[in-house]
């Protein structure tokens, strides 16, 4: 069993993945009133709100700490501003709780456009001051269409570990998964995300797919594209960007489900605020191999000094 805080919680995304694999959650901290609410009703503890407000003693000592901050700042959907953009500053929110706690190790995931924003300056800022707490830091865009989910979801990932002795290397996973495993019938879908008969006939004059089911895609030039998987789950999207077989929008559940979250999860929010939630959400399935990797390449390690943990083992003392 390990011990974890989940920071920038959303729904409970990060911890889906590290529950099932013996975790145990002690602190967790999100802003969204709607995202708190469904978090509370599925794992019992309610967030506590603005990181920025919460002084580090007030959290407890943990073995792993996840952060799925803000993206906005860093992806071409929002303005791109990063640092300039107050939600982008939260990166040192996490950065002044790892040197608080100084957890084992770390997973963080942002969209893969941090890697290049500001011709790669933001994300050299990020490592250098990872790096300067004394972590051994790894990153690497993983696509969630690799690991189970019929969802092109890229994401950049970042694991530090405080053990500098650890062999970490990011997993390859198994492949998409199957799109209608994920999608309910059309007979069962409640006909409000039918999309209306002008939108239907639009995508149909304009768009053949070579697929069935599929996902049809229209970008912000108006071009529709279809594939066997959907494309990546916006927050702020347009209602009728992405539509099953160009005829109805996917439902909540749908969404969750590409996801990677289990039909368990109760949705207690309206419908505009669950797709905003899971547009907002890290996929699970991801974070699930990652840490599986990451908690496999720490026990190595500390096998290998006979059990003797991290503890002066490279990094800050």
């Amino acid at each position: 069993m390990f011990t974890y805080i989940d920071l920038f919680a959303g729904i409970g995304g990060f911890r889906q993945a590290a529950d099932a694999l013996g975790g145990k959650c002690l602190f967790a901290s999100e802003i969204d009133e709607a995202a708190k609410k469904a978090y509370a009703a599925n794992y019992g503890l309610m967030p506590q709100g603005d990181i920025t407000k919460i002084d580090a003693a007030d959290i407890p000592e943990h073995d792993v700490l996840f952060a799925g901050f803000p993206c906005q700042p860093f992806s071409i959907i929002g303005k791109g501003r990063g640092f300039d953009d107050t939600r982008g500053t939260l990166f040192f929110e996490i950065a002044r709780v790892l040197d608080a706690k100084r957890p084992r190790l770390f997973v963080l995931e942002n969209v893969k456009q941090l890697k290049g924003h500001n011709k790669g300056e933001t994300f050299a800022r990020i490592l250098e001051r990872l790096d300067g707490l004394g972590y051994k830091v790894s990153w690497k865009v993983l696509n969630a269409l690799d690991f189970g989910l019929p969802q092109k979801r890229e994401r950049m990932i970042i694991a530090g570990f405080r053990d500098h002795a650890v062999k970490f290397e990011f997993p390859k996973g198994p492949g998409p998964g199957k799109l209608e495993d994920v999608l309910e019938r059309d007979a069962d879908v409640d006909p409000k995300f039918f999309a209306s008969e002008r939108i239907r006939k639009k995508r149909l004059e304009s768009h053949e797919s070579a697929y069935y089911p599929a996902v049809w895609h229209e970008n912000k030039n108006g071009h529709i594209s279809s594939y066997p998987y959907s494309c990546a789950l916006r927050a702020g999207a347009s209602y009728n960007y992405l539509l099953v077989n160009g005829v109805r929008r996917l439902t909540p559940r749908e969404m969750l489900r590409l996801q990677g979250f289990p039909d368990s999860f109760r949705i207690v929010c309206t419908d505009t605020q669950t797709r905003k939630q899971a547009g907002n959400a890290v996929p699970v399935n991801v974070i699930r191999a990652v840490l599986r990797e990451a908690l496999r390449a720490q026990s190595d390690a500390e096998k290998l000094r006979g059990g003797r943990g991290a503890e002066n083992a490279g990094g800050k003392n």
